[in-house]
């Protein structure tokens, strides 16, 4: 019993050693409805959830337009309409090596690909070249989308050194080095 209760109290003082160390950012990005993430200089980064997520093709549309995932996230696309889609990508952050075709199927069925490259992935359609979406693939698992003003909060970020990067359709990315120690403010206004 005595055991249980110094290895409780052990793995408590931990946690609360580790929250310490986390901070936060915040700030504004301008135009609102963005994405926010962080790149890690060197520090290692929790492993994306198993689960995977859902890109839907729905009304010829992308549903959402904009998903942010982490790294090594599943997507699978599914195909709501009463139509035939294709998905494909020219290119992850411009990076046309990175180019990929899933092919065209039915309603009710879904292809599934893993992202394993961190960037901008802009998701088309050749049966329907009116759609397109996004997928921003995090390297980290700390992202935000913005609300409708431009305000997000990463919280329990670990304290240290990174990359925060800002996107917003039509616009340029933008990126900042920042330290996180503590509560952390970086805003942006992207041309």
């Amino acid at each position: 019993m005595k055991m249980k209760y110094v290895l409780s109290v052990s793995v408590l003082a931990l946690f609360a050693a580790q929250a310490a160390m986390a901070g936060s950012v915040k700030g504004k990005v301008t135009p609102g409805k963005s994405v926010v993430y962080l790149e890690s200089a060197g520090a290692p980064t929790p492993a994306a959830s198993d689960k995977p997520v859902t890109m839907d093709q729905k009304g010829l549309r992308f549903e959402p337009h904009v998903m942010v995932v982490q790294v090594g996230t599943t997507v699978d696309f599914l195909n709501s309409d009463k139509v035939q889609h294709n998905v494909f990508w020219p290119s992850i952050s411009g990076d046309k090596k990175k180019t990929h075709n899933m092919g065209t199927w039915p309603q009710g069925q879904k292809k599934s690909f893993k992202f394993n490259d961190p960037g901008v992935v802009t998701l088309l359609c050749n049966v329907h070249p009116e759609m397109s979406g996004f997928i921003i693939v995090s390297p980290t698992p700390y992202f935000a989308e913005t609300d409708a003003d431009g305000a997000y909060n990463l919280a329990n970020v670990p304290d240290g050194q990174y990359t925060i990067n800002a996107w917003h359709e039509g616009k340029k990315l933008q990126s900042k080095k920042i330290t996180v120690s503590g509560a952390t403010t970086a805003d942006f206004t992207l041309q």
